[in-house]
């Protein structure tokens, strides 16, 4: 998609800035990859105006893409009053009491389209959906997600299509929240944030799915690409621009149909958002084998899904120098990753000073980059070779090889609701971990590939800046 002025976006739209952007002097950094903008006197007028509506002119509408584009701000749609251009698909098979739930939670009066995927219990489905008004389709044998939201999506007549699984139940005024994005052109499709269904006195599973569950992106907005701060978004729930479907979801993938089809709309130009400021619950598996099998299977995605789109899927993206500096110090060098870590941070430092930035802020993003190559190699190796690390540790007797295989959890139990102490988080995370990687070798030697189990060195280059001024 070609963005000319028919595509850019309408004048009325706000924007916030993202939480993360940092502003000094006349400079603006952040966005994902990071990097440097400066902005004129003018510049900053037409950003304020930006961040209230009122910036109508060619030149502020563009400025406007650029911002959504870097990760530097987000929209601020207005919400929809109605909502009667939406038509909200439900994909089920034998699940009468989550789907009565889920429609149960819906606003009454939407367009709705119930898919029986080949339920063994079909007159249960269909006594549901008619007590909501609800059209029915029927599909006499099981074809899975895609095959049912297929099935669906060729009964719609609207122009937007809203995918909801049956174990979910939205917050009312979510299809008006999310349909306000679709006021910008190039908006293909908009996600909400799937949070776990919380009850009350809740298993020590069910509080760690309450702060891990793979169907929950985290609470920062985004734009959603591959290798962005937010890479896919499920199909759990998600609201898609009908013209931007093309054939729908592939039909050839059990699992990770919903990240193909957002890397899909991605590559044909569309925009995709992930707005988490509007959930919805979804219903977690309710003990450990069960959480533990649906890693697995979502693991086993990642060899297809690699092979529909080379180089979208490394298991971790490396920086250069970075990673060059953590392998020198698990090696031993330490003099030569000292003197190339310093190296690497003057260098920053003085491109940063050029800016007029703090030359202290390249020592500590070099150092932060470093931290994080550190964390991805060691999550690779939970993933893919955790047993054989174990036993590694375990034989060798060093406890600084098992505490680097922790790190990765450790950390992530730090950012993340600690409803759960270290002790019980690590070995759930560790587990959870481990059936990713076996589904992702399972995968793997099924379609005969290794591609998913190779990370990617980047470019050296640890952030992007612009001197153009505005």
């Amino acid at each position: 998609m070609t963005i000319g002025a028919e595509t850019l976006p309408p004048a009325s739209l706000r924007l916030a800035l993202d939480q993360h952007v940092r502003h000094r002097g006349d400079t603006l950094t952040g966005g994902s990859p990071k990097r440097v903008l400066r902005l004129t006197p003018a510049g900053w007028r037409m950003l304020r105006a930006l961040e209230q509506g009122t910036e109508s002119s060619a030149v502020g509408r563009a400025l406007r893409r650029r911002l959504l584009d870097a990760g530097i701000a987000h929209p601020r749609p207005q919400p929809r009053e109605r909502v009667s251009d939406v038509t909200i698909v439900v994909p089920v098979r034998d699940r009468a009491i989550d789907l009565e739930a889920c429609l149960a939670a819906l606003e009454p009066g939407v367009n709705l389209i119930v898919v029986d995927d080949g339920s063994r219990d079909h007159g249960s489905l269909a006594t549901v959906a008619t007590r909501h008004d609800a059209r029915l389709v029927r599909r006499p044998t099981p074809g899975g997600p895609a095959a049912a939201r297929n099935a669906g999506l060729r009964e719609v007549a609207t122009e937007l299509v809203a995918f909801l699984d049956s174990d979910c139940a939205p917050a009312r005024g979510w299809l008006q929240a999310l349909a306000g994005h679709f006021d910008d052109p190039v908006v293909g499709a908009v996600a909400p944030r799937v949070r776990p269904m919380t009850e009350r006195g809740r298993s020590i599973v069910q509080r760690y799915l309450a702060a891990r569950s793979p169907l929950d992106m985290g609470r920062r907005e985004a734009s959603v690409e591959p290798g962005g701060v937010v890479s896919y978004v499920p199909a759990a729930a998600l609201l898609v621009r009908c013209s931007a479907l093309g054939e729908g979801f592939d039909e050839g993938l059990r699992y990770g149909e919903d990240v193909d089809l957002v890397w899909r709309l991605r590559e044909a130009g569309w925009r995709v958002r992930y707005d988490p400021s509007v959930a919805v619950a979804h219903k977690e598996p309710d003990a450990l084998h069960r959480a533990l099998v649906r890693r697995f299977r979502y693991g086993t995605s990642a060899a297809p899904l690699a092979a529909r789109h080379p180089g979208r899927l490394p298991p971790a993206v490396l920086p250069l120098w970075p990673t060059l500096v953590a392998a020198l110090t698990f090696s031993r060098n330490h003099r030569t990753a000292a003197v190339l870590a310093c190296q690497q941070s003057a260098v920053l430092a003085y491109r940063l000073a050029r800016l007029r930035l703090p030359p202290a802020w390249g020592v500590r993003w070099f150092a932060e980059a470093t931290y994080q190559a550190v964390l991805s190699v060691v999550r690779c190796v939970t993933w893919f070779a955790l047993p054989a690390a174990l036993a590694y540790a375990h034989r060798t007797r060093r406890p600084v090889a098992l505490a680097f295989l922790v790190l990765p959890a450790l950390d992530e139990w730090r950012r993340r609701d600690k409803s759960l102490d270290p002790l019980r988080w690590i070995p759930l995370a560790l587990a959870d971990d481990a059936a990713y990687g076996m589904g992702v070798w399972w995968g793997c030697i099924r379609t005969g590939t290794v591609r998913p189990l190779l990370p990617r060195l980047a470019a050296p280059r640890a952030f992007t800046w612009s001197t153009r001024r505005r």
